[in-house]
């Protein structure tokens, strides 16, 4: 499960971190810290997300 988990976080990592700095950029925040916070937020988040996918996977495997 960890292998395939290692898959899904590689995919919705970047994904995820991509969707919050868009989200900080719209909202009209320019600087550099608020779009690394938006983006390492986004890949923190993912670790628990694709154990969640990986699990559900594994499941009804």
């Amino acid at each position: 499960m960890i292998r395939l988990m290692g898959i899904i976080y590689a995919l919705a990592g970047p994904t995820l971190a991509g969707v919050l700095i868009i989200a900080a950029l719209t909202m009209n925040m320019f600087d550099m810290k608020s779009v690394l916070a938006a983006a390492a937020i986004g890949f923190v988040v993912a670790i628990p997300a694709a154990w969640l996918v990986a699990r559900q996977i594994v499941a009804n495997a």
